[in-house]
């Protein structure tokens, strides 16, 4: 039996940049849910504990009240990568009872650990999860789904949309309408549509769930003329604007405002892109902000792998459609355009005419014709008047940590170019 759960990260969280700055790898959207609410779902009523880089380590436990962060009290734990997609299949193969490490390949799925492998990994808990040294392991290749990259997320979302969508929706035996739906409005395929309560679904509305199931949050707001192809997620109080289209393989989370075109996207949440302008195969994190007609590119004119700049390594990502991966509060202005493949880190400012370079360094100001420093005072303060607008404070450990990937990522804009 298993008597604890540690959901940990491991040195490839450096792969997931910009998107974990702000954030432990587990709670990263891929779906409706977060990789953590996943596995928490598929191992209910078991003590969890989080482990994360000891920079996150305040942010989380403030986060997560309720919850031992890098402390574990059990005699037994069961360690789950947090990059894990979990599903009920996997879960039943890692309940063992004795010490064993389960691998995909050279990547770490999980550890059921006792005794003194146990004592061992709790004395490093502050670090990345190392599972070295281990004494007495048995050692097992499973099958599972583990993200890489941030385009994993989107190449996997469509599925987990799916997934997501029956698991939460499983034991409704009733109608799934629960919003008010106005005369006007067409629902395709009406079985595998979810309407949450308060939602509103206005008239010339098009859901489409013939290939795939729409979820619509709570208190969501869907204006005139919009149409959404399943499958796709739209979160609680966001909105989405008139004559918008959101194809399939979407995930819009909480408190977004989203209108034009977009495509095979996940907008985690607190996110807007109100005006028309094209959005495909992109990630984009919290409080990002994209001015009108803003246009990514997500597919090669030669309709090649497209190649993404990763932790200041180029990486070929296997896929001809890879689009925008930018980081918390960040930003871009009206008519800006991004190339295919193209990665903004946390609190930039992006602006002008013309394509601005594929990688962008945290906390910068400009595009293709300059690039400065953003001044980490006055990207602070905008970060606390951008989110009070949604009446969330800006606390002292999230800044704490702005701050210290502002000094992170020094040399990083010194490589790009990125000067005073």
């Amino acid at each position: 039996m298993i008597d604890s759960i540690c959901l940990f990260e491991d040195s490839s969280y450096t792969r997931l940049l910009p998107l974990v700055y702000l954030r432990p790898v587990y709670d990263l959207r891929c779906g409706i849910l977060t990789l953590r609410e996943k596995i928490l779902n598929c191992f209910p009523k078991i003590p969890i504990t989080l482990q994360c880089r000891k920079c996150l380590a305040d942010l989380v436990k403030q986060q997560n009240p309720y919850l031992l962060v890098n402390e574990i009290k059990e005699k037994t734990c069961l360690f789950i990568n947090g990059r894990v997609i979990m599903d009920s299949k996997l879960a039943v193969q890692l309940n063992v009872s004795a010490d064993t490490i389960f691998m995909n390949g050279d990547e770490i799925i999980a550890a059921y650990l006792s005794g003194y492998n146990l004592e061992l990994l709790c004395s490093r808990l502050s670090q990345v999860a190392s599972f070295i040294d281990m004494h007495n392991v048995n050692v097992v290749n499973i099958d599972a789904k583990i993200v890489k990259y941030p385009w994993d997320l989107i190449s996997y979302n469509g599925d987990q949309i799916n997934c997501d969508y029956n698991f939460l929706t499983q034991n409704n035996n009733g109608s799934k309408i629960l919003g008010k739906v106005y005369e006007g409005a067409h629902l395709i395929n009406k079985e595998n549509i979810f309407i949450d309560e308060g939602a509103s679904i206005k008239p010339g509305v098009v859901l489409d769930a013939e290939g795939g199931p729409i979820y619509i949050g709570k208190n969501a707001k869907i204006f005139p003329n919009a149409v959404i192809e399943g499958p796709a997620f739209i979160g609680n109080k966001t909105a989405i604007k008139i004559g918008a289209k959101i194809y399939e393989n979407t995930s819009i989370g909480e408190v977004c405002k989203v209108g034009g075109e977009v495509e095979g996207c996940i907008i985690h949440s607190y996110s807007n892109k109100q005006h028309d302008g094209f959005l495909g195969h992109s990630y984009l994190a919290m409080w990002v902000n994209l001015g009108a007609d803003t246009n990514n590119s997500d597919l090669k004119n030669n309709y090649g792998n497209v190649k993404v700049t990763i932790n200041g390594e180029q990486i070929n990502s296997g896929s001809m459609f890879v689009g925008l991966t930018m980081g918390d509060h960040s930003k871009a202005g009206i008519n800006t355009m991004f190339n295919t493949g193209t990665v903004v880190g946390i609190s930039s400012n992006v602006f002008g005419s013309g394509f601005p370079q594929k990688y962008i360094p945290s906390f910068s100001w400009g595009g293709t014709d300059s690039t400065i420093i953003y001044d980490i005072e006055k990207a602070i303060e905008v970060a606390r008047r951008v989110m009070s607008r949604r009446n969330i404070n800006l606390y002292d450990t999230e800044e704490k940590v702005i701050r210290e990937v502002f000094n992170l990522t020094i040399d990083e804009r010194k490589k790009f170019g990125v000067t005073n």
